[in-house]
């Protein structure tokens, strides 16, 4: 299949959207599908984003991703993000009737709200609009689905997310203290959180906790400068990758995940298929992950984190990562494939043959 990805999050952001559609777009792209990928990075006119200056937000979009659609004749297309770029794509494929598939990777309205006075109904009654129209809303975890359904959504499908087991080892895991441990100069048991450090990730409620040992955030943002200021006993590492990200997790004790917005958190996986329990609160992605897994253990959100993190230290390494390599990328993959929306091939050519005859009569959004 030839399937167009319009996206608003790619690189260089660092985030579980980009990682999840970069290991999904690997493993199709092996089976000898292709893609093209429209993102903020492509040449468009772009302006951060309002107090998150990592992300760059498309401007003026319509024009340019009509001539890409034309020039590529998708047999599907897969808007990922509700951004400027995904209501380009989302107007495009409604004016020219091609149908369209979507995600709901993030809790947008909880994280608009979270930096702007804009109540979440605003947010809710967003996404909606958004999604609406869409063929198949690909959601991270059955409990998800269930939630956005109760709140008006339709066509909505749960699609859970994979793991890299190969660079997520706990063979990664070094003798405490000795040159290969990123962790010698502090002391154990080390309590880990990686990910992006803003302030809809719940972070602080993890530096807040009475723990023994250390604590370390892996990762940047920006709420890293205050909190840095504010918590001087814990290690900011800042952004790690590949090799050396999967040596953080592997020689970490717990992983500490205190979100409430995620919709799954593939941070979870990853500290599993490192050998590492997961410490979290009981909210959407962790409960639909941790329970029955003995790879880690689950907080009320009222209740008292440092106590699941600490029983963590009794959890076995190796039960987490038999745990984890139950999560494949390329089943993760043919799922995607199989939601997306493609027009039936008799309908698709003779979609396409008209649009060559009529030779761009018709008129996009801007």
């Amino acid at each position: 299949m030839r399937i167009m990805i319009v996206t608003d999050a790619w690189e260089p952001q660092v985030n579980g959207v980009v990682r999840t559609m970069q290991r999904v777009i690997e493993a199709l792209e092996a089976e000898g599908h292709i893609f093209d990928i429209v993102h903020p990075g492509d040449g468009f006119l772009t302006v951060p984003l309002p107090t998150y200056p990592e992300i760059q937000l498309a401007l003026l979009a319509g024009r340019a991703l009509k001539k890409r659609f034309h020039a590529f004749e998708p047999d599907a297309v897969h808007i990922v993000t509700e951004g400027t770029l995904g209501m380009a794509g989302r107007a495009m494929c409604l004016r020219m009737g091609h149908p369209f598939s979507t995600a709901y990777h993030t809790r947008f309205p909880e994280y608009v709200a979270a930096r702007f006075p804009i109540p979440t109904r605003w947010g809710y009654n967003f996404v909606r609009w958004f999604h609406k129209y869409s063929g198949r809303v690909m959601v991270p975890t059955p409990s998800m689905v269930d939630e956005l359904n109760a709140a008006g959504f339709i066509n909505t499908i749960a699609w859970t997310r994979g793991v890299n087991t190969e660079l997520f080892h706990p063979d990664r895991r070094a003798e405490p203290g000795s040159a290969a441990d990123p962790f010698s100069a502090l002391e154990r048991p080390i309590f880990l959180n990686v990910g992006r450090v803003a302030v809809e990730k719940n972070i602080e409620a993890f530096l807040k906790l009475d723990l023994p040992g250390s604590k370390v955030v892996v990762g940047d943002g920006p709420a890293r400068r205050e909190l840095e200021s504010r918590y001087p006993n814990v290690t900011f590492t800042g952004a790690k990758f590949g090799e050396d990200l999967a040596s953080c997790y592997a020689n970490a004790d717990v992983f500490v995940f205190p979100s409430l917005t995620d919709t799954f958190g593939l941070v979870v996986l990853e500290a599993m298929a490192s050998g590492t329990p997961v410490a979290a609160f009981e909210a959407t992605g962790p409960k639909d992950v941790i329970p029955g897994s003995d790879a880690g253990t689950i907080t009320p959100e009222t209740g008292d984190l440092a106590s699941g993190a600490v029983a963590c230290l009794d959890l076995r390494r190796d039960t987490c990562r038999a745990y984890a390599e139950q999560y494949s990328w390329h089943a993760v993959a043919l799922a995607f494939l199989e939601n997306l929306q493609p027009m039936p091939t008799p309908a698709r050519r003779r979609f396409w043959q008209r649009l060559r005859r009529k030779k761009k009569s018709w008129v996009v959004w801007d």
